[in-house]
């Protein structure tokens, strides 16, 4: 992964989403903002950083029980333990806010490791919680509470499509 220097990701700090989105667009890439995500902390720093994607498909209620996640190897568990210092943890969830893509403790650890900010197409549990934590971090909407197996976790640092952008590992 291409990383940032300071001096370049201080910049873009300093720069609006509308202008960082006309400049893309002056380019000829028209489909690079994520849509229908909203912060959870208005007041949270400015999120800049590399792309680090996780990829949720709809879950089988065979394959997708509570004992997956106890596994270490499991993708949401990796991706969180995985996810660069500074980067940004970006989750594909197929626009369905109905599951969590993460709640507070999997914020909060990626918090704990220097992690930018992380953005899903759908929904975290834990919402009033993580908007708390200070860490930067967009959704959907909140999501149900007990619902944890609607998703499944299946490919981490691969190429996604969040809120209709697409988004490949490293993307700024």
């Amino acid at each position: 992964m291409t990383r940032l220097s300071t001096a370049t990701r201080n910049k873009l700090k300093t720069v609006s989403t509308a202008t960082v989105a006309t400049a893309l667009f002056k380019r000829g890439l028209r489909v690079q903002c994520i849509q229908n995500v909203h912060p959870l902390n208005p007041d949270a720093p400015t999120m800049v950083g590399e792309a680090f994607t996780l990829r949720y498909i709809p879950a089988r209620e065979d394959l997708n029980t509570i004992e997956v996640f106890r596994d270490r190897g499991h993708p949401q568990r990796k991706a969180v333990e995985e996810c660069p210092p500074g980067a940004v943890l970006v989750m594909d969830s197929r626009k369905d806010a109905r599951a969590a893509s993460a709640g507070a403790i999997l914020v909060s650890r990626l918090q704990q490791r220097g992690v930018a900010g992380v953005v899903t197409d759908g929904g975290f549990r834990d919402s009033a919680e993580i908007a708390r934590l200070g860490i930067s971090a967009f959704h959907q909407r909140p999501s149900a509470p007990t619902n944890l197996t609607l998703h499944h976790a299946i490919e981490i640092n691969g190429p996604i499509a969040c809120g209709d952008a697409p988004v490949f590992p490293g993307d700024v």
